[in-house]
């Protein structure tokens, strides 16, 4: 895995606020983060009706085709970085409450 720089001016621009950026981008790299392993379980859940044939050595390439294929990924905290970066994270500004009765 390689370092990427991020210039956090940028990142902050979109809100005006770095904390809030922070938390934008820890909140969409978690929606990441689950919708991977969702993905990831779906495709792992086909082998678990072989318990007989996971011995086989066609089983355990295509499973561990498809772990590796998931570990190439970006991490969830890239991912949510670039998507932000390139506009693609929808948020909004919270409304606070009044006490008018």
């Amino acid at each position: 895995m390689s370092i990427k720089t991020v210039d956090v001016d940028k990142l902050a621009a979109a809100t005006g606020n770095m904390y809030e950026t922070v938390a934008i981008l820890s909140k969409r790299a978690r929606q990441v983060a689950m919708h991977t392993k969702a993905e990831l379980d779906e495709k792992l859940a086909y082998f678990e009706g072989f318990d007989q044939e996971l011995e086989d050595p066609r089983f355990q390439e295509e499973q561990s085709r498809i772990s590796l294929e998931y570990e190439k990924r970006a991490e969830p905290t890239e991912a949510a970085i670039d998507q932000f970066l390139n506009g693609e994270v929808y948020f909004r500004e919270a409304t606070p409450l009044t006490d008018d009765f």
